[in-house]
Order: C-alpha cells, then structure tokens, then sequence
C-alpha cells in the first residue's frame, strides 16, 4: 500500500486534491484487473494449444492424416483432424523487452491480424516498466478513470471483436479443413486405384489383363476382316446376313420335325472301331474269285452301293493324340490298341510298347539301326538325289509304320507313304497317328490314285512286291508316276544276297529294268546295316523306248488316267522334250517351286490368282480369325483342292508344322499334275465314296465348294458321316460354299454334336467353322 500510497500521492500533487486521488485510484485499479483478465484468458488458450502442440510452432495450422493401404482391400484411408492452435505467445528476452513492452490488447488484436499464421503477441504481466513510464501509466490510467463507461464499452467491443475474429478463423480453419477432406479423396480414389493394380499384379499383371483384353478385340475385329475376306464384299452386307439369320432361324424351325427324327447309330461291323467302308465290305469281298486274290484285289477297294450312315466308336480309353513332333517317337496306345505289328516287328525296331505308350525307336527292315542313317547314306551313294532340293516328293512303297517318311521332314521332304490293310495290322493307322502321310492302299490290279510323272523318288524297303510278275505290270505302274529322270531306289534282299530265289529275282528284274530303258546308277552296300541297295534312274527321252518291249501304250491311253483304272503292261510315251515347256523337265528346287507353275501350262495368269487369293484368306482369316489352335494341327486335308494353293499357303508360314493331303476330286479338272509340280501331296478321289484312310486320322479338313457340287451325284448324309469318321475328336472343317448346301451341312454336324463356331454368309455364299466333340449315339446299328 505504500507503494500504492506514493503512487497516488504523485498523481494527487498534480490534480490538487486526496478524494480525487482515491477515486482515481478506485479506477484505476478496476481498469488493469479488467486488462489482466483479458491477457490471463489469451495467456491461459495459448499455452493450453501450446501444450497440445507439444510446443512445436512448426506445425500451426495443419491437418494429419493417417492413411492405410493394402494389397488385399485395393486402398483405404483414416484421417483424423488434430486440434489446430489458434494462438502461441511469444515470450520476449530482456534485451528485446523494452521494444514489445509498451504493447496493449488493442495492439496485440492487430498483431494477430498481422500474422497470417495465427501468431498473437500478448504482454507479459509480470514484466518491469522503467520508472519513467510511470507518470505516463498514472495519466491513462486518470484518463481511464473518467471515461470509465466509454472503456467498459471499448472493453466490451473488443471482446466481441475477437469473437468474431474467432469464428471466421473457425470458418477458414473448416474450409481448409475441407479443402484437405477433398484432396485426401481425391488421394484415396488414386490409392484405390494403385491398389487395384497391385491386386491384379498377384494374378499375373494389369499389363496381361490388358494384353488380353486387346488380344480379344483385335480377335473379334480379325474375325469380322476374314469373314469379309472369305466373302466377296458388296453392299447391303448386314442386310444380308440379317436376313440370312431370318432364314436360319425359319429353316430350324421348318426342319425340327426332321431333325428329331435324323436318330444316329454305331456302326456294328467287325471292324468295330477301324472301319473303313470301301475295305471292310466283306460281302463283296466273298464274291472274289481265287485268281482275283492272287492279283490282290481282296485289298483293293469295294465300296457299297450306297454309303453308310452309320458312326464309327471310339476305341475305349481314346485321348488327345500326342502333338507333333512327339507323336513322331511315340503315341497312345489306347488309340491304336493292336499289338500283332509289335510281336512281329519288334526285334527290327518298328515298333515297342512302353507302358501306356506305344513306341517308335525309328527303325525299319532295312535301317534297324535308325532311318537317318538310312537317309543320309542313300544321299551319299548316288548324285542327284540332293533331299530337300532336286528331290521333294516321295512314295514310299509298303511303308510300314512310314519310320521313313516321318524322318524325312528333316530333310524338307514330304513322303506319300503307303501300305495294304492286311495282317500287318494298323501300320498306316499308326503312321497317321504319328503325324505322317499316308493310305491305305495296294498294289494290285488297278492304277494308284495319282497322276503321271509324280514323284521325284520311289523308295521300296523290303515292299513285298513281285515287281517282276504278271510281265512287270507293277513296276510299269511306278514307272508311270516316276518322274523322268527320278531315282527308283529298291533295298531287298535280291540285291545282296545269294539265296536262290533271290538270284532269280535278281535276274528277272534285271532283264525287265533293262527293257525298260532304267540305267543301273549303283549298287551301294551299308555295312552298319548290312543291306545292299539298288539304284535305278528312269530315262528322260524316247529313243529307248522305241526300240524296247513292253510296247508302247496306246494313244487313247491317258497317262493321268488312275481312278478304278486297271493296270495294263505298256509304257506311256513321255511328251518331246526338245522345249523347255515339256513335263520332262525337272522343277525348279524347292522351295522355289512351290511359287513356279509347270512350264507347260499356259493359265499362269490362273495360277498366280489362286495363289494371291489363298494366301490372302490363310493371313487374314484363317489363321487368327477362326480361333484354330494351330499347335496342335498336323494332319489337314484339302478335300477340293485345284491349285493347291490353300496348301501352298500354309507352307509359306514357317512355324506351322503340318502338311496337307491335296485331294483333287475326279469330276473336276485334273490340276493334281500341278500340284505335284509344286512339291506338295495329293491324290485322286471321288466323295460319293468313303476315303481310304482310318477313322479319326485328320485334325482339319478344308471343303470349298465341295458339297454344293456333289449333291447332285450323291446325297450329302453319307459324306457328312465320312467327314465325321476320318476327323479326330478335337479336330474341326472349314467349310466354304453356296448357302443352302452350307445350311444343310450345319444342321447335320450340329445333329452329330458337333460345336458350329462361326457361320457367315454374304451374297448367296457362306462359311462356317465347326469344331467335332467327343459324342457317340447309345443305339448300335443293324449288323452288316
């Protein structure tokens, strides 16, 4: 009080008089309580914030969020918003004390303003003021003192100013709340999005997903371009495959009485599962005189008056045959489940079982030591043969398991192999099972079913064949589809070895290749395998033949002539060779000649057509608009070819490991000469028969306009059934044709079970696309 005493006797000496001084006093005191309780609350929220803070000024004014992601719940987040301080005092030092002191609420007010980081400087109430400030505190404080209502409502109006001063902070503080709520959103919607790809990289990548998904649509768009391609484009095309979906639609339900009543049966023949039709007709067989087997027409073909309508069976445990080239080495035995060849055969490396497999270690009669060897020293021995180049086409005579032909597709060789179906049983089954060309097929009484000047190698291991009997009509029959100035290569026993019977063959074959006008090349002996091999070469010319016997055939007689044609002991004239358009020259060396048409024919301008058009519809439509697994596609046929330019196609796509069996029909022009110009395979057939292979031997048969120009010779039931017995289950046939014959054939092979992938039609013309199942009826046939 003393203090306060001197205090107010100062201030009294200058107003002249004590109770003015008491009451000023009075006032005074009122007012600094007021300010202390004022700076006590600022005080008292800031260090309170402060506390909260942690005392870390750095973070004023900011949101945290937490956030959590997982690979397994793509992306979440939690944030949680901290109380942000609106205020921090600041505590001045002494030497900086004298410039901050003499600032007031009013001040501080402005301060906080100032501080765009919500900084408010308050003072401090327990700072020292230097003595000559006092007399200055003395007169506000008298001042005060009279305008006490105008300070209250000063007080007061500050107060409300920092109210509102507090709720717009609070306003900016939700709106960058907000602010942050919105970008942390925006963040979580990316996360979720990471989070998807990171689950997608568990199940192979968003790259694959999205490698996929394009895959399909360039698929779809492929596909609509080789639908376009197989058909001539015009206008009005969605027009017409409207309407041809109309007229499906109206034919399905027209034809449903039909369909139900279209029952399928097993065949019941003693050939159960390897029936094929023109070989098993035992009933014709039995009309065969004694004379007649002698010339082994019991092998030939005897079809039935009228195709058969009934379904082959599966052999019992038949899978997926082995893809090429395993299936070179080794295939199911449940799908060729005859095991005589392997008694037989076994010790001469034809044939082994192997558990479920049966096995192929390469042998053959001749080459027991493997049928490379054999190759390469064929090679060797003789000039000109050069595999792969000069000589592309063989046929292989009495094939066997066609061990031969199978390693000859390393040489670039492609090999027509073939053998009877007699006690021998399955070989060619088992050759078409392991991937390689082939029929069934003999040497008999009529012609083989393909043109002259053919094959640019025959190749007879141990064939069985008298070629020396009957005056040499069989081997007239090869000198037939020999190419001039082609080898005939015969490994036998005559050759090398002295038995009597073998000397006398020796001697008659002798005399007869010498009549013949064959130059004896060489004799070679291989001493790994212990064979001597004869090589023959046909000549190129006439002037011997003029000279000879056998006489020359007729003129009537048309070399290329070879369906059901019975063989006759003459020779053909070969044309002049003095122009270099003469079928007697050689064709260019593959693969050359595959592009090169044959000299002699004068419609280049056709060829090259069909091949551009081919090739067009195999890139564009074929082999990616369809969906056809081509890895696992090796046997194929083409059962209308003309040029062979579907074949030619598919050849020029390197990576496709298959061939084809070009089949020229014999109602339309005969083109097979070209085709074997070309270096392909084919062979002459009428489909109003059944084809002489075995059941489930071709993985894709190729028809353009086929069936459109059989029906009016036969009906289309019995050759939709030949197309379901020669096509393995997995396989499948592309079919182009008129419309209405495509319609008809698809209702067929969806009556069989078959899965129709796609159908297409534009311009009364039509494709379709059918994959076969693995189906079988439950009725079995009438016996036959």
């Amino acid at each position: 009080m003393a203090s306060g005493g001197v205090r107010s006797s100062r201030g009294g000496g200058k107003r002249g008089g004590g109770g003015g001084a008491s009451a000023c006093v009075y006032y005074a005191t009122t007012g600094l309580l007021v300010a202390l309780c004022v700076a006590g609350g600022y005080f008292l929220t800031s260090t309170s914030a402060s506390g909260t803070e942690g005392g870390d000024a750095s973070s004023v004014g900011t949101v945290t969020a937490h956030r959590h992601t997982t690979r397994s719940s793509f992306a979440y987040e939690v944030a949680r918003e901290k109380q942000s301080p609106a205020r921090v005092v600041e505590v001045e030092d002494a030497a900086s004390s004298s410039s901050s002191s003499s600032t007031s609420g009013a001040a501080a007010a402005a301060a906080e303003n100032h501080n765009n980081n919500n900084l408010l400087v308050v003072d401090d109430p327990h700072a020292n003021k230097p003595e000559e400030e006092e007399e200055e505190d003395r007169q506000q404080q008298q001042q005060q003192e009279e305008e006490e209502p105008s300070s209250s409502s000063s007080s007061t109006s500050n107060k409300e100013e920092e109210i509102r001063r507090d709720d717009e902070e609070d306003k900016a503080e939700q709106q960058s709340s907000s602010s942050v709520v919105v970008e942390e959103d925006e963040e979580m919607r990316e996360e979720e999005v990471v989070g998807g790809v990171e689950e997608k990289s568990l199940d192979g990548g968003i790259e694959e997903e999205s490698k996929r998904l394009r895959e399909e649509e360039e698929q779809i768009i492929d596909r609509r371009e080789a639908q376009e391609e197989i058909l001539t484009a015009g206008a009005g095309g969605e027009e017409q495959q409207q309407q041809w979906d109309e007229a499906e639609k109206e034919r399905e339900k027209g034809d449903g009485e039909e369909e139900e009543q279209q029952v399928w049966r097993l065949c019941n023949v003693k050939s159960g599962a390897d029936y094929i039709p023109c070989l098993d007709n035992d009933k014709a067989i039995k009309k065969l005189r004694p004379e007649n087997y002698r010339r082994y027409e019991h092998r030939e073909r005897h079809c039935p008056d009228e195709g058969p309508t009934c379904l082959v069976p599966l052999p019992v445990g038949y899978r997926r045959p082995v893809e090429w080239p395993t299936s070179r080495d080794r295939i199911w035995y449940s799908n060729v489940p005859h095991t005589k060849l392997v008694e037989v055969k076994g010790h001469q490396n034809w044939v082994k079982v192997s558990g479920n497999h049966l096995t192929f270690p390469g042998g053959g009669t001749q080459f027991i030591h493997g049928a490379l060897h054999y190759i390469d020293f064929l090679q060797q021995s003789v000039r000109g043969i050069s595999w792969g180049k000069r000589t592309r086409v063989v046929l292989d005579v009495g094939c066997g398991v066609a061990s031969f032909g199978g390693y000859l597709f390393e040489r670039d060789v492609v090999t027509m192999s073939f053998a009877p179906k007699d006690e021998h049983e399955a070989q060619v089954q088992m050759a078409l099972e392991r991937g390689i060309p082939a029929i069934s097929a003999v040497m008999g009484s009529k012609r083989l079913p393909f043109p002259s000047k053919a094959f640019d190698l025959v190749h007879c291991a141990r064939c069985r064949v008298p070629w020396h009997a009957d005056g040499g009509a069989l081997l007239l029959e090869l000198n037939r589809v020999l190419r001039p100035g082609g080898f005939f290569v015969w490994s036998a026993t005559p050759v090398y070895q002295k038995l009597t019977e073998d000397v006398q063959i020796w001697k008659a074959m002798s005399a007869l290749t010498k009549s013949m006008c064959w130059d004896l090349v060489s004799i070679k002996k291989d001493r790994l395998n212990g064979v001597g091999i004869a090589f023959y070469r046909k000549p190129t010319t006439n002037d011997c033949y003029e000279r000879q016997q056998p006489p020359m055939c007729s003129d009537d007689d048309d070399a290329d002539a070879a369906w059901y044609i019975r063989l006759n002991s003459c020779i053909h004239r070969l044309p002049a060779s003095s122009s270099s358009s003469s079928s007697t020259s050689w064709p260019p060396e593959w693969p050359r000649r595959l592009r090169t048409p044959p000299p002699y024919y004068s419609l280049n301008r056709n060829f090259t057509a069909d091949y551009d058009h081919w090739r067009r519809v195999v890139d564009r439509s074929y082999l990616t608009g369809l969906g056809i697994d081509w890895a696992r596609v090796r046997n194929v046929m083409d059962m209308r070819a003309t040029y062979g330019g579907f074949a030619a196609a598919l050849k020029e796509n390197k990576d496709k490991k298959l061939w084809v069996m070009n089949v020229v029909n014999v109602d339309a022009p005969d083109t097979l000469p070209i085709i074997f110009h070309r270096g392909l395979l084919g062979m002459y057939h009428d489909w109003c028969e059944s084809f002489s292979t075995y059941p489930r031997t071709y993985d894709l048969l190729h028809a353009d306009h086929l069936f459109s120009k059989i029906k009016d010779r036969c009906a289309l039931l019995p050759v939709v059934v030949e197309v379901d017995r020669i096509v393995r289950p997995g396989g499948s046939i592309i079919l182009r044709d008129e419309a209405a014959a495509v319609a008809e054939v698809e209702r067929l092979l969806k009556s069989l079970h078959w899965d129709v992938r796609l159908t297409f039609s534009q311009n009364d013309e039509g494709v379709l696309y059918a994959h076969k199942s693995n189906w079988r009826p439950e009725l079995i046939d009438e016996p036959s």
